[in-house]
């Protein structure tokens, strides 16, 4: 097998939540480029059937199944349909997330729970249900962000202890499933990207963080998605446990 090849996902399966914008999409378009079957979850599900048809235009398969990745009920739907549908997960992409920005004075427990049960605990409950099913060699990845590791000048408590939160998760399903199972679990730490998620800022915040971005601009999906196949295919066969992060530099300024 050259160098390239390690990178293919040819006859691999790949369930993917937070399929139905953002980076969750151009995530279904990479890894049905390097040539993965593709379950697709979000609770946006009219957005849903967009994403597939990238899929499919890449000529591999899809099916979308609504997911609330916070019900542990649907999280084992999403895996089951993937099983029925193609017989095999050989890869989680725990996407889905939400995020705003609250004083942590006024910010109220529902606010702070709605955060850490989609971002932390869907990861969770995503991962039980995937590894049940995963045979050695499979690969999950938490979609995490430079949030867990530094601060972004913003009142984000919930999001950002969601974000490190889920670090803390990544090493320890990793030290529990790669030796007995042969899953490998690592996350990605993204810095700013454009998402939709971006577009609620303020033009004069995003210029300020972009001022500490050493590469001087935000980064794209394709950089991401460039590393997300990493983690995924055989290419980081031997990488577990690991925090990967995708930000331009900005956690070192």
């Amino acid at each position: 097998m050259s160098v390239l090849d390690r990178f293919r996902l040819d006859g691999k399966v790949a369930v993917l939540t937070g399929a139905s914008s953002g980076l969750g999409v151009g995530f279904a378009r990479g890894l049905a480029e390097a040539g993965a079957d593709l379950a697709l979850g979000a609770r946006r599900t009219d957005r849903l059937a967009a994403t597939a048809a990238l899929v499919e235009k890449e000529g591999r398969r899809a099916i979308s199944v609504g997911t609330d990745v916070a019900d542990p009920q649907a999280c084992q739907r999403l895996v089951d349909e993937a099983m029925t549908a193609f017989g095999r997960v050989d890869i989680l992409v725990n996407n889905a997330g939400v995020g705003w920005a609250y004083p942590a004075v006024r910010e109220s427990p529902e606010q702070f729970r709605s955060v850490i049960d989609v971002n932390l605990n869907g990861c969770y409950w995503m991962a039980q249900a995937a590894a049940r099913v995963m045979q050695p060699g499979s690969s999950i990845i938490n979609i995490s962000s430079v949030l867990g590791i530094k601060t972004g000048g913003l009142p984000q408590a919930a999001y950002s202890a969601s974000k490190a939160g889920l670090l803390g998760l990544t090493r320890d399903l990793a030290q529990q499933w790669t030796g007995r199972r042969g899953i490998r679990v690592n996350a990605l730490a993204p810095g700013f990207f454009e998402t939709e998620m971006t577009d609620q800022y303020q033009p004069s915040y995003l210029a300020s963080r972009t001022e500490r971005i050493l590469a001087g601009r935000f980064g794209n999906v394709e950089e991401l998605t460039a590393a997300l196949i990493f983690l995924a295919s055989d290419a980081g066969g031997y990488v577990t446990g690991q925090t990967l992060v995708v930000d331009g530099g900005s956690t070192i300024t």
